[in-house]
């Protein structure tokens, strides 16, 4: 019903925002994601939104981009997972990060999200697999099958998510695994 929101940014309060079209204030729920990217307080903001509607509620969720609405889309459409746990996770993973616990299989990415347990997370893996991929450019954090296998890589000799994620993106495209590896290792042994 709602699509998009454009108007002068009127209060911020975590996780809401209060944006004013023409005299109509709308209260918008966003994770923290577009929370961070939102400009000045009295300025101009669009926001992309999914608007539900409950028996006791009428709730508008806001994004600043269409991946992140996308995402929430196929986060709640998960059984066990509500708005509320949707918007947590875009908060705490962001969509490329997501994506990629997703590619890797990875669940305790998402254990480490407030909210999500052992279950849950396992449940997202399942259910998003192969639709999350298809939701966000190359660009914003799929990694090819090699990328993938240097950074599993990286993980078991003991470097965080961060460290490999580093070493991951100063490599070359087109690199194989096994020269991928020793790349990384030699990046991440200067750091």
């Amino acid at each position: 019903m709602i699509g998009r929101l454009q108007g002068l940014l009127a209060e911020k309060n975590p996780p809401q925002v209060l944006v004013d079209c023409h005299g109509v204030g709308y209260e918008v729920d966003v994770p923290m994601s577009t929370f961070y990217n939102l400009p000045a307080l009295g300025e101009r903001v669009t926001l992309l939104t999914h608007f539900i509607v409950r028996e006791d509620a009428q709730l508008l969720y806001g994004f600043g981009t269409a991946a992140e609405r996308n995402t929430f889309r196929q986060l709640i459409k998960i059984s066990g997972v509500g708005p509320r746990t949707a918007l947590g996770v875009l908060s705490g993973l962001g969509v490329s990060d997501l994506a990629q616990a997703v590619t890797l299989q990875e669940s305790g990415r998402l254990i480490k999200v407030p909210g999500i347990g052992k279950k849950i997370a396992e449940r997202l893996l399942l259910e998003l697999k192969g639709k999350l991929g298809a939701d966000i450019g190359p660009h914003q954090g799929a990694t090819t099958d090699h990328q993938a296998d240097i950074l599993q890589a990286l993980l078991a000799l003991g470097y965080s998510d961060k460290e490999a994620a580093a070493a991951l993106k100063a490599l070359p495209k087109d690199v194989g695994v096994s020269e991928g590896i020793k790349l990384a290792l030699k990046a991440l042994n200067k750091a």
